[in-house]
């Protein structure tokens, strides 16, 4: 079972895409992020984990492989949990992943499953606009920095549930917008 989502990593002030692919495979259970992660990404795998069992998914039992793409490039922080999260639940079958090609993810999962706002949002945005996406999903806290981007739907979440039920079509999230005239 496989999904490709997208995310971003902030290097300096600039943004650059990473492509975030899942593979589940039916051999000994094991969870390994490949692809130059830090030690906050790696770490990601028991915040993910408690995530997805405290959102009431089952955590799958077989080999995880995530990769995050470019693999020359060093992913830093904790904004990867969240794309990571969905990546695996696409791969498991419960979101159509194909349906989200045009969607960057970004945001830390805390052990409950609840999201808490990130470095770089700013950043993130602008590269994801300019890249040509449609919409970034991130945590509600980060949504007021990300909504000062024209030409992007800002999607601001609370929890890990509450992203897959947007992205499965159960709930709808009003895009935030901020008026930057009145700023």
């Amino acid at each position: 079972m496989y999904s490709r989502l997208f995310s971003a990593s902030v290097y300096g002030i600039n943004a650059f895409l990473v492509e975030i692919e899942t593979h589940l495979d039916s051999q000994v259970p094991a969870f390994n992020i490949v692809g130059l992660p830090d030690s906050a990404v790696k770490e990601s795998r028991d915040r993910i984990s408690a995530a997805i069992k405290n959102s009431d998914f089952i955590f799958p039992a077989k080999k995880i492989t995530v990769n995050l793409a470019p693999a020359d490039i060093r992913k830093e922080g904790s904004g990867f949990d969240l794309p990571i999260a969905l990546g695996l639940i696409a791969a498991m079958g419960i979101i159509n992943y194909e349906a989200h090609q045009d969607i960057i993810a970004i945001g830390e999962l805390s052990l409950e499953g609840t999201l808490r706002p990130v470095h770089g949002v700013l950043s993130v945005v602008i590269e994801a606009r300019d890249k040509g996406y449609k919409k970034v999903l991130l945590p509600t806290l980060n949504a007021e920095e990300g909504g000062l981007v024209q030409g992007i739907d800002i999607i601001p979440v609370d929890t890990l549930r509450e992203a897959i039920e947007y992205l499965n079509g159960d709930i709808e999230i009003k895009p935030k917008i901020i008026d930057v005239k009145e700023l």
